[in-house]
């Protein structure tokens, strides 16, 4: 049921990742570039609302905050954003734009996709020589816990409320500078 479930909300995910046009690395780039903020208006928008609908679920009970995790700090956590920006930019792909332009048949996500799972392979084969480095050492104070107090949800709905209206009202693009 759980593989069913998966691949349902996998393919609604995809679905809506399309029709907003994060599949597009027109549309990627140009955000990327402050050119065209339609994307970064529809993300800032799906992060306040889902935010709100979180906090909101976790405060009537839907939703069990046990099953909330947040990554440690760490300097590798660090060092893989800058690498998963990196790759973004210059490839106007992430990881799940590009599964679902692999999946629409796009040949430039082949490479994408096989280089992600390469460069996952590489990762977990040095992790051990990583780990002496010290790159998954705690930094700024490693592990950070919620707690759960109303005037947290209600900041953190507020947030989410800030995210949507940013959203709503934050122009379409700047424009080209030169």
């Amino acid at each position: 049921m759980e593989l069913i479930l998966a691949v349902v909300l996998g393919t609604l995910f995809g679905y809506v990742l399309t029709r907003v046009g994060a599949t597009s690395k027109e549309k990627i780039i140009g955000m990327l570039t402050l050119t065209d903020l339609h994307l970064a208006k529809t993300i800032f928008t799906a992060i306040g609302l889902g935010s709100v609908l979180l906090w909101v679920g976790i405060a009537t009970g839907v939703v069990d905050a046990g099953h909330l995790s947040i990554k440690s700090m760490t300097l590798g956590v660090v060092v893989g954003g800058a690498l998963l920006g990196l790759g973004w930019a210059m490839s106007g792909m992430c990881p799940g734009t590009a599964v679902t332009r692999l999946g629409a048949g796009k040949r430039d996500a082949v490479a994408f996709v096989i280089g992600g799972l390469l460069g996952a392979g590489a990762l977990t084969l040095s992790y051990p020589l990583f780990e002496q480095l010290g790159l998954f050492a705690p930094v700024l104070g490693g592990k950070t816990y919620l707690a759960f107090t109303p005037l947290l949800m209600l900041a953190a709905v507020a947030i989410g409320l800030g995210f949507m209206l940013a959203g709503r009202y934050l122009p379409s693009g700047l424009r080209r500078l030169g």
